[in-house]
């Protein structure tokens, strides 16, 4: 049959659905969509003129969707490594976002989007903190989403307890990002909100009035810490959670990022109000905040996915160490190697991804109908020699290295570990500049000197 179609072949191909595996497997993409899915004995005879991108050895997995990151953190890695949140948000976010700008958000967005996709994500979702600035930040975002090819959510992480914020301001910039949005076949907007405990009533209100105008649902941080539940308790009577839903803020859709120190009454919250869940692993370990209780949200029947947080809270954007970290720091937490297992961990990087944001319809399984956002991972490589069990190397075995090809919506974005039509080393040089002016004007070396 002569098509339009790319046959891709692997040695096993995982969907994160049914069946998991399906060794000498293949799937055909037509446009953005996956057209069949199926044993590459099957399906070779039925697409025989279509262009064939194949790797006997290697492994085709779902895009990875990283639910929480900051492309606002892009050009401040390496900081603060002795802080605990509260800290690093003193020492590090506020003296950086009102110097943050929209050429940085750009160059920042393709520099660490690139990144991402090296490691096989191909959706995230992303909270821009900075000054607001009437609209004009944040929608760099979608600018470097869009010359990437990378499919996003994107929120403003508005506050005004802490600074000065003008409140018109922080909806202008909402709305100007919402208008960058709109017209993009690969970007969503949503209505961000950094901690509850860092807006005014006033924003409070405004901000669920926004996403009920928009009809958009809410992007936000909760339960990152103990200090955050303690004031929470003390200005409110009640849980950030409870909070959000009583002021009309968790409309079906929302997602709640890090969700570490839970009540009961709030993992009721999460499931009557249908919220996704956000689990940063690393970001958590490095800024000692606790660990999310992934069995208890599971129980729950919570949807859960992971995310790499920033490159300031995380420092790498890796989700494939991201997803090793998520299943080692749960065994060792719980001292027992059973709590959970390589297609529960994978599951959480992919459709427990697209589930958490609502997008699990589209992304995240391998399935035919379902939008083209593959990644080919190389069989060539020490890791993937010797492949016994596909889950499990994935899972514990690899590093990102193996990231080959990768597809969103059917184009082939990342190509040999290459992406076509990016000039990374333009990127970078001009990445490097701009790091080093921001921080000189927000201070960050004398800053952060003390904590060394």
């Amino acid at each position: 049959m002569t098509t339009d179609a790319t046959l891709i072949r692997a040695g096993y191909v995982l969907t994160a659905a049914n069946p998991p595996v399906i060794a000498d497997g293949a799937v055909v993409v037509r446009g953005d969509r996956i057209e069949a899915v199926g044993r590459y004995a099957d399906l070779a005879p039925r697409w025989s003129g279509a262009v064939t991108v194949e790797d006997p050895n290697g492994m085709l997995v779902p895009g990875f969707v990283n639910t929480h990151g900051h492309f606002s953190e892009a050009l401040t890695t390496g900081l603060g490594d002795r802080l605990s949140l509260w800290e690093w948000i003193a020492a590090v976010v506020r003296p950086v976002g009102p110097h943050l700008t929209r050429e940085m958000a750009r160059v920042g967005t393709i520099l660490r989007g690139a990144e991402m996709m090296l490691s096989g994500i191909t959706t995230v979702n992303d909270m821009f903190v900075c000054m607001p600035g009437g609209g004009e930040v944040s929608t760099g975002v979608v600018e470097g989403l869009e010359a990437l090819g990378l499919r996003g959510n994107v929120s403003f992480g508005a506050q005004d307890l802490f600074g000065d914020w003008d409140d018109r301001a922080v909806l202008a910039e909402h709305r100007g990002l919402a208008e960058a949005a709109q017209d993009s076949p690969l970007v969503q907007f949503r209505v961000g909100v950094t901690s509850i405990v860092a807006l005014s009533d006033r924003l409070i209100d405004s901000s669920a009035e926004l996403g009920a105008e928009l009809g958009k649902p809410l992007h936000a941080h909760f339960h990152e810490v103990r200090e955050e539940v303690t004031e929470a308790r003390l200005r409110f009577g009640s849980s950030a959670l409870e909070v959000a839903a009583d002021r009309g803020l968790l409309d079906e859709g929302a997602v709640a990022a890090h969700c570490v120190w839970l009540s009961e009454v709030d993992i009721e919250v999460l499931v009557d109000r249908r919220v996704g869940v956000a689990h940063n692993p690393v970001a958590n370990m490095i800024l000692g905040s606790g660990v999310c209780p992934l069995g208890r949200l599971s129980r729950a029947g919570i949807a859960v996915g992971l995310g790499v947080d920033g490159p300031a809270s995380n420092d790498g954007q890796n989700m494939i160490e991201t997803l090793k970290t998520a299943a080692l720091l749960q065994k060792v937490h719980h001292l027992d190697p059973r709590v959970i297992d390589a297609p529960t961990a994978l599951g959480l990087a992919t459709i427990g991804g697209a589930r958490a944001l609502g997008m699990a319809d589209a992304i995240g399984s391998i399935e035919a109908g379902k939008q083209a956002d593959l990644v080919l991972l190389s069989g060539e490589a020490i890791s993937t020699t010797a492949i016994h069990d596909p889950l499990q190397t994935l899972v514990y075995c690899l590093s990102g290295e193996e990231v080959r090809d990768v597809w969103i919506a059917g184009r082939r974005v990342v190509q040999s570990r290459t992406i076509p039509g990016i000039d990374l080393a333009s990127v970078r040089s001009r990445a490097r500049r701009l790091a080093g002016e921001l921080a000189a004007k927000s201070g960050l070396p004398s800053r952060l000197a003390g904590s060394r």
